[in-house]
């Protein structure tokens, strides 16, 4: 069997640093996005405005993705999403014992940086924080939860389609011999476009420490509702991880001949 295939920097990083980063990184893209929320929905709050709070939200998850990763994709391999590191070990990217780390790493992070900003609530405007917790804490969520009013059927396809789309991309963009060298701005862009096509229908998407980290604040509704965000974007990500090692990883055989060969190509970057 042979070992999952990473970036040699990644590689030569400690566990501590590897999980330090992606707890940073995580850290950055809830602080940042969920802060936008927060507080954009608050500044605009007439209904017309809902496509500028939209558009302020999408852009700010995804530059901080690419801030995020831009900074520490070189310790860590970049995933600051429990469904990115589901993809990367289905797809031989990352060993699976040490995806349990990171996806605690991630949550961690994402958990510390909700909690920063419930601390900045505590000094705002009278009742401010109050009002946003009782609205959901910009959590994730489906029926009275949904932006759009929209059920759990249309949240369930919301996040195992742009979850995958998101894995795809990243897997795409961050293969170590086929790497792109602007694949923080693809992956960055395209979080962001995922976040136009779902805060509408669930509030967000692709991102489960995303949600843990809102729903703990925003009451007994967001947590009810969680599961879905935790269980759909796994399960797409170990699907589109699966597919994309299937279908993108085979090796040239010197003969001309493909080979399903489980290294594919990759024998010399190895997991530490």
């Amino acid at each position: 069997m042979t070992e999952p295939r990473t970036s040699v920097a990644a590689a030569a990083a400690s566990r501590g640093a590897r999980l330090t980063a992606e707890g940073f990184g995580s850290f950055l893209i809830v602080f940042l996005g969920v802060g936008a929320s927060l507080f954009t929905a608050t500044l605009f709050a007439d209904p017309g405005a809902g496509s500028a709070v939209n558009l302020t939200v999408a852009l700010a998850f995804g530059i901080a993705l690419l801030a995020a990763f831009s900074s520490f994709a070189g310790i860590s391999g970049g995933h600051f999403s429990p469904a990115v590191t589901i993809g990367a070990a289905a797809a031989g990217r990352l060993a699976w014992r040490d995806a349990l780390p990171y996806v605690l790493a991630q949550v961690v992070g994402a958990v510390i940086a909700s909690t920063a900003l419930i601390v900045v609530g505590l000094f705002g405007p009278e009742r401010w924080l109050e009002r946003v917790q009782d609205a959901g804490f910009a959590s994730t969520g489906w029926g009275t939860l949904s932006p759009g009013g929209f059920g759990m059927p249309a949240v369930i396809v919301i996040e195992i389609i742009l979850t995958a789309l998101l894995v795809l991309v990243f897997l795409s963009v961050t293969h170590p011999e086929r790497r792109t060298a602007a694949g923080g701005v693809a992956i960055g862009l395209t979080f962001a476009a995922i976040q136009f096509v779902a805060i509408p229908v669930a509030g967000g998407a692709a991102n489960p420490a995303r949600a843990i980290a809102t729903a703990i604040y925003g009451g007994i509704g967001p947590l009810a509702q969680l599961w879905v965000f935790l269980v759909f974007p796994g399960v797409a990500a170990a699907a589109i991880g699966i597919a994309y090692r299937a279908l993108f990883d085979g090796t040239v055989e010197p003969d001309g001949g493909e080979s399903d060969d489980d290294s594919g190509g990759w024998s010399s970057l190895t997991q530490p």
